[in-house]
């Protein structure tokens, strides 16, 4: 099991930014291929950006390179410190659609048809004048 926690969400103007943090409780986070996604009152979950692990493979649902919905192209960064296990979302530039509850996702692909997906608790960003 792998617990995330993520952090930093929050009510900001748009125009402004804000960096989500989220934490892994395991020894082998650089294999895992890392995600954030989102939910909108109303909506379903889309994927927001990904960034791939050490681990990742050419099937299934992993991801090779990093990963952004168009949406996002341009304004948000996915990053990575795996020395800290921690995986980050910039956002710059937010937009009231923007606002969401965001997810943290890990990801490990065992085989063609087997993975394990890991999800956090979720943090609120509102972005709103």
């Amino acid at each position: 099991q792998v617990q995330l926690v993520e952090s930093g969400g929050g009510l900001v103007q748009p125009g402004g930014s804000l960096r989500l943090s989220c934490v892994a409780s395991t020894s082998i986070f650089s294999i895992y291929d890392m995600g954030w996604y989102r939910r909108a009152p109303g909506k379903e979950r889309e994927l927001v950006a990904r960034i791939p692990g050490t681990g990742t493979l050419n099937y299934g649902n992993s991801v090779k390179d990093l990963t952004y919905v168009d949406s996002v192209k341009g304004r948000f960064t996915i990053s990575r410190d795996n020395a800290k296990n921690t995986v980050y979302l910039q956002m710059n530039s937010l937009k009231p659609e923007d606002t969401a509850v965001y997810y943290c996702n890990a990801h490990k692909q065992r085989s063609r048809t087997l993975s394990d997906d890991y999800w956090g608790q979720g943090t609120q960003v509102t972005v709103s004048s």
